[in-house]
């Protein structure tokens, strides 16, 4: 069966490759049918990534989240026309202790290996998680970066104390968002409060209990625990604020992507004994956890839905270059590609 594969080939470049694979191996074929764009993708497309990276990881088809449909299964286990988000992380073996997203070993879709933007995707069975037809399909575009959150909050109950009245969220983006909204409906009793920089962002923070901006917070506010979602430069001081606030003994779960080594107030860190937990990317139990949750909880899909930026059809090149630059002007939400191409 031949595909084709739209490969980002150097900075806002894409060209069509071709590729063969076999119908009588044991991958499953998806059909996509609603991706999303992340951050990681715009620093492929833009070039920012850094040239070393660049170098390494080019040609490469982008994009890592999404949902497809299933067009065959070689033995009959999913039917064709099942809806299914795909998971990005490909792991090439088994740990008793590391979990899959992070083994060395391990590949990950779109960061040096293809990614979703194909006529078709070929893959292994476990990288396949049910959606039903309850899911919104924009919002199941998304599902990927919703299980981020969810794995980091899953760390963070295994590894914190059991004191959970307060919890803090850095961060007034996407990232923050889900955290706050998975927090508030998996710990109904506790306080969660947001803080961020932008006002316009944070008025989209309904159900929280309080929000400040970050250089308006109480000093004899504190917190329990809390969870960084800003990433970049700004990372450091959300960890250092988080350093000042949150009471002895609890825990600081570190979501945000920062490309450069950033300073800490390790002093504070042991004299609290704060307990800082780092997490990155999720493997197949989180897709499933984060399906169940959707499922579980069906008005959260109401709150997931005004992360949709806009919803873009795609049926060229051209149509993926445009949302590409779209997605750059978008202060807010997530872009979505309907994916017909």
């Amino acid at each position: 069966m031949i595909n084709q594969v739209y490969r980002l080939v150097s900075p806002r470049q894409l060209e069509v490759t071709y590729s063969n694979f076999s119908l009588n191996s044991e991958h499953v074929v998806v059909r996509p049918t609603f991706l999303s764009i992340c951050a990681a993708d715009q620093r492929y497309y833009t070039g920012t990534r850094g040239k070393e990276a660049m170098s390494k990881k080019l040609p490469m088809a982008l994009i890592h989240e999404g949902i497809g449909k299933v067009v065959y299964d070689p033995k009959d286990e999913f039917e064709p026309g099942t809806q299914v988000v795909m998971v990005p992380n490909t792991p090439s073996e088994e740990d008793e202790i590391v979990a899959e997203n992070y083994l060395r070993s391990s590949k990950f879709r779109s960061s040096g290996f293809d990614g979703f933007m194909q006529d078709y995707v070929f893959l292994n069975r476990d990288r396949l998680v049910p959606l039903g037809n309850s899911i919104n399909p924009h919002v199941g575009a998304f599902i990927e970066l919703i299980t981020i959150a969810m794995h980091s909050i899953l760390r963070f109950d295994k590894r914190s104390h059991a004191r959970r009245q307060t919890f803090g969220v850095w961060g007034d983006g996407n990232l923050g968002f889900i955290t706050s909204l998975i927090l508030k409906t998996l710990y109904k009793d506790s306080k969660v409060i947001v803080f961020g920089k932008t006002p316009y962002k944070l008025d989209h923070f309904s159900f929280v209990d309080e929000v400040y901006q970050i250089d308006g917070i109480p000093e004899d506010l504190e917190l329990d625990h809390a969870f960084e979602c800003v990433g970049g430069k700004g990372s450091q001081y959300a960890i250092n604020q988080i350093i000042d606030y949150i009471k002895p003994e609890g825990s600081m779960s570190i979501l945000g992507v920062s490309e450069e080594p950033v300073e800490v107030n390790t002093r504070m860190v042991l004299e609290k004994g704060i307990t800082i937990i780092g997490s990155s990317r999720s493997g197949r139990v989180d897709f499933e956890n984060t399906v169940k949750l959707l499922n579980d909880y069906p008005n959260i899909q109401e709150y997931f839905k005004t992360l949709v930026g806009s919803v873009n059809e795609v049926k060229s090149i051209e149509d993926i270059l445009e949302t590409f630059e779209k997605d750059l002007t978008t202060s807010w939400g997530k872009t979505v590609m309907e994916w017909k191409i």
